[in-house]
């Protein structure tokens, strides 16, 4: 299988099935598209209809969608543990990726994924706030009703963590205060051995995406004179 994902600084969408293929140890081969080139569209419309990352491509399946995508890893690889086990812990876990996969718009908007910064001034309106709060209410039910097995929202790791991902990366990049479990929960994410791997990763890209970099100016190119 080929994953097709964008840069991995600041794509949240790439990060989902990548953190779940890489964590559940599901071999895939990575193809890392730069979202400033431009054949970026032309390039994944080889594979995708819309041009958008990701794309799993698996001999002559092509899915171009991350939800989609999580669908037929939890088809192919039924023993892999994608879902939870439970029928009503995988049920509620279907539920809340949906709910990020279609929702949560003000908190996308105001705090875009980028595992360079940490920013501590950035205000939320009470759309954000509403945003915010929703989560970290999910994740606290999700713990206490189904965390029993370990860590994660329904014990062990699933594709809901691999969801929530991004939404822990955000939450760290901007200094959301959490409660205690709900920071736990981040914490226990953000250990993720294929979630270092990632930042790692990321980190390492220095490249700069504009559209993404909604709080920071370009850095200066090497050929213009220092600013006095």
């Amino acid at each position: 299988m080929k994953l097709l994902i964008g840069n991995k600084n600041y794509s949240s969408w790439s990060l989902r099935p990548w953190l779940l293929l890489s964590q559940l140890e599901i071999p895939f081969e990575e193809e890392k598209l730069s979202f400033n080139d431009p054949e970026f569209k032309t390039r994944v419309g080889h594979h995708s209809p819309v041009g958008e990352v990701p794309v799993l491509v698996d001999g002559d399946v092509v899915v171009w969608d991350s939800l989609a995508i999580v669908e037929y890893l939890a088809e192919t690889f039924p023993d892999r543990g994608v879902w939870p086990r439970e029928r009503a812990a995988r049920a509620h876990a279907r539920a809340i990726c949906a709910e990020i996969h279609a929702g949560f718009g003000a908190l996308r908007e105001a705090m875009p994924m980028n595992c360079a910064v940490r920013f501590d001034w950035v205000p939320r309106d009470v759309r954000v706030q509403r945003d915010i709060a929703r989560i970290v209410a999910m994740w606290s039910d999700c713990r206490t009703r189904f965390g029993k097995g370990g860590p994660f929202l329904f014990g062990g790791f699933s594709a809901a963590d691999a969801y929530y991902a991004p939404v822990v990366r955000r939450f760290l990049g901007f200094d959301v205060k959490l409660p205690d479990i709900a920071a736990a929960y981040a914490a226990a994410v953000d250990g993720l051995p294929a979630m270092r791997a990632w930042m790692t990763a990321a980190l390492g890209e220095h490249e700069f995406v504009a559209v993404d970099e909604p709080y920071r100016e370009p850095p200066a190119r090497a050929s213009e004179p220092p600013a006095r």
